[in-house]
């Protein structure tokens, strides 16, 4: 008698993508009876629910101001649920530590290493979100600042016109890759080389405190790249939950690294690093050739994204890699961490320990929300506000209208985030680029085409 899926679920079996083999093997042995059943025991895939309590992992943050008390309360408890998902072995909260997403989602700021398994909602969207440097010698800031606008590009989707060239080995890469073969992966790569998107992204610049050369720092992720790999790996990793852990929470679903599907979205999230890496290039190289002057250092570090050591990936939303393990490619283990724009761009060493899981923050990190943080302005102009927080600095918005909320005020006090990272173990301070000024996206869609049009209207 055939064996049939039916005949498995009679026997209690859940269906899943292992029935199929799993039937062709016991049909092609004729297995029945005990036979058969030690078989299906053998290669079951059976449900694994989340654990019932958190495991502990690090807080290195603490609440040092009645504001930031909120703030941390809510970061632990979405780290609590998070210690629950099966996958997870380990985590830690960094002092910029801010929640975002739903109920169990990984914070800003937070750390968690999975056995075998990659989260896609833990790395986010902004894959690969990282800053580079570069240092142009001893050059007046304010020509180093004017050439780079002149060459960089923010707000929503890409260059109307120009570009920057794609290597054709990255493109050959890419169009081998299961998940970045389609259409729409092979349009944003070009259509979005050179561009830096809106949000905290920023081009800052500022001197170096321990030589006075004129260093410019780029902050951005893999843009459209990033964004649709992230959708297709939530998608995939959603069908992995349902098969093999359906109570565990959506947000939290992973990819199976055994699986042929993790070993390829691994290598697409190379790739996209890849990408995002010569996307700083561009600009740093370019504005190089403008000056017409030679980088005496230059190195980078991303800060969202998943680094793999053996069978553990270290998942890093908001967190900056100490180890060289982890950036490989940068320069005697120098590592940037941004604060905000009137604070300067740290650079830091450290070293991994049991507490920071080889981590550092990444930045400043905020108390509360965007929105929040506009509506606590009251009744002042923006003009006002915009006047008084950038004092003494060239603060450029890219779309010509100002964005309160990416002011140093929106942002956690830099002062309480380096004492903590000296408290906890988190790097430590080698050089400071004290802030000249800086170009940042600004509220690129007050004049966007379809308010253009209502307005117009009105």
């Amino acid at each position: 008698m055939k064996i049939t899926g039916q005949t498995l679920i009679d026997l209690g079996y859940k269906p899943g993508r292992w029935f199929g083999d799993a039937l062709h093997h016991a049909n092609r042995h004729q297995l029945q009876g005990d036979d058969l059943k030690a078989y299906l025991d053998s290669v079951a895939q059976w449900t694994i629910d989340p654990r019932e309590a958190p495991l502990a992992y690090h807080k290195n943050i603490e609440a040092e101001t009645e504001d930031e008390i909120s703030n941390v309360e809510a970061v632990f408890r979405s780290m609590d649920e998070l210690m629950k998902t099966p996958t997870v072995v380990a985590g830690a909260v960094m002092p910029d530590a801010c929640p975002t997403g739903g109920k169990g989602r990984i914070p800003v700021g937070g750390v968690a290493v999975t056995e075998n398994a990659i989260h896609p909602a833990m790395h986010s969207a902004d894959i690969c979100c990282s800053v580079m440097m570069t240092s142009f010698g001893h050059i007046d800031p304010k020509k180093v600042l004017d050439t780079a606008h002149s060459i960089t590009h923010f707000g929503g989707g890409g260059r109307t016109s120009g570009g920057f060239e794609l290597p054709s080995e990255l493109t050959d890469q890419m169009q081998g890759n299961f998940f970045l073969r389609d259409d729409k992966s092979q349009m944003v790569t070009q259509s979005h080389l050179g561009t830096q998107g809106d949000g905290n992204h920023f081009l800052f610049v500022g001197q170096s405190e321990q030589t006075g050369e004129t260093i410019m720092v780029t902050h951005h992720g893999s843009r459209g790249l990033g964004a649709h790999l992230y959708k297709k790996g939530m998608a995939l990793a959603e069908s992995y939950r349902r098969e093999l852990s359906p109570k565990t929470l959506p947000g939290n679903a992973w990819i199976p690294y055994e699986e042929e599907h993790g070993k390829h979205y691994w290598e697409a999230l190379q790739l996209v690093r890849q990408w995002t890496k010569l996307n700083h290039e561009v600009l740093h190289e370019t504005t190089c050739r403008r000056l017409k002057v030679d980088h005496t250092l230059r190195f980078w570090n991303e800060h969202n994204f998943v680094f793999k050591e053996g069978s553990r990936f270290y998942h890093a939303k908001g967190a900056t890699p100490l180890t060289d393990a982890f950036v490989p490619d940068s320069h005697e283990g120098l590592r940037l961490i941004p604060l905000n724009m009137s604070e300067p761009v740290l650079i830091v060493k450290g070293e991994a320990t049991a507490g920071n899981l080889g981590f550092a923050p990444h930045g400043a990190g905020r108390n509360v929300s965007r929105s929040q943080h506009i509506r606590n302005q009251g009744g002042r102009s923006m003009e006002a506000i915009f006047a008084e927080e950038t004092a003494g600095l060239d603060v450029r918005f890219f779309s010509g209208n100002i964005d309160i909320s990416e002011l140093p005020s929106a942002y956690k006090n830099a002062d309480a985030v380096q004492r903590q990272m000296k408290q906890f173990g988190l790097g430590e301070v080698v050089d400071r680029v004290i802030p000249y000024g800086c170009i940042m996206a600004g509220d690129w869609q007050k004049d966007a085409p379809w308010r253009k049009k209502r307005r117009k209207k009105k």
